[in-house]
């Protein structure tokens, strides 16, 4: 039982050393949703409730209200676990969403309250705009510390079979500044989209690029082999890292499931349910 303990910090140590969440690193605007994890987060060009998340002129295309919940165990850490919430609520003038997430717990949490507005400009074209507020604890700072910044994307639809986005977030190079210095959030550009071969298949890519780190490939497939069944695979890198999941629809409600695989760390689950009103 004590070894178990200690092995379970070992390895809460070594997973905050290699994200970087010690003071001093960088925040991460985590992605969220169990599609999107599947796929790789190559999701920049979806239209769901979790494009609160991911490109806000997604919700432009959505028509109910929606909601969504989330849950992620960070290679099976209790302490690094992501819980978040979302919701689509469309009116005369375009849509309106509010997002938030949690990562991590106790003395050390991340955390992100999001409200976002989105308008289809024509039949092709998207755009949306999301203020938030992050914000940060620590067991050596005094009180939680934050700051606000903005987001915003786009979303072109050339052909019925074939969208692309784009997506922005922190171009003001936002970051809470702490005894130790200032703590930054990266700005991020990210830019793909997906293409449906037929109502069976669906492939997803994307590039994301920040200010601190090299360019992220991401791409992954999605197949329907019966109706309201998913399964997805996708791949990213450098450095690699494979996902899967799988998807479930029935009614008002779905749900999905998303693996990750880490080579050094293991596997990240998750799970996410969405409503549809």
């Amino acid at each position: 039982m004590i070894t178990s303990f200690f092995m379970k910090r070992i390895k809460l140590t070594a997973c905050l050393i290699l994200l970087g969440t010690f003071t001093g690193f960088s925040m991460e605007n985590h992605p969220v949703g169990a599609r999107s994890l599947g796929l790789s987060h190559a999701s920049v060009s979806f239209s769901d409730v979790w494009a609160n998340f991911h490109n806000q002129a997604g919700l432009a295309k959505l028509n109910q209200f929606n909601a969504g919940f989330f849950y992620e165990s960070k290679f099976g850490v209790d302490e690094l676990s992501l819980v978040a919430g979302s919701l689509a609520l469309p009116v005369n003038l375009g849509t309106f969403g509010v997002s938030f997430f949690q990562f991590g717990k106790g003395t050390f949490k991340e955390n992100k309250f999001g409200l976002a507005f989105a308008r289809q400009l024509n039949e092709k074209w998207s755009a949306g705009i999301e203020l938030d507020y992050l914000a940060q604890t620590f067991p050596e700072n005094e009180r939680t510390r934050g700051f606000a910044t903005f987001g915003g994307g786009l979303l072109f639809q050339p052909l019925d079979e074939l969208v692309l986005g784009a997506h922005v977030f922190n171009p003001i190079l936002g970051g809470i500044e702490s005894p130790a210095g200032k703590v930054e959030m990266p700005f991020t550009f990210r830019i793909g989209g997906h293409y449906r071969f037929s109502k069976y298949v669906l492939a997803a890519f994307e590039t994301q690029k920040d200010n601190q780190n090299p360019a992220l490939v991401k791409a992954g497939i999605e197949f329907s082999p019966v109706e309201n069944l998913a399964l997805r695979f996708g791949a990213s890198g450098k450095p690699f890292k494979y996902t899967a999941g799988i998807g479930y629809k029935t009614g008002i409600i779905s749900a999905d499931f998303g693996f990750s695989y880490h080579g050094n760390l293991g596997i990240t689950p998750s799970v996410s349910l969405q409503f549809i009103w």
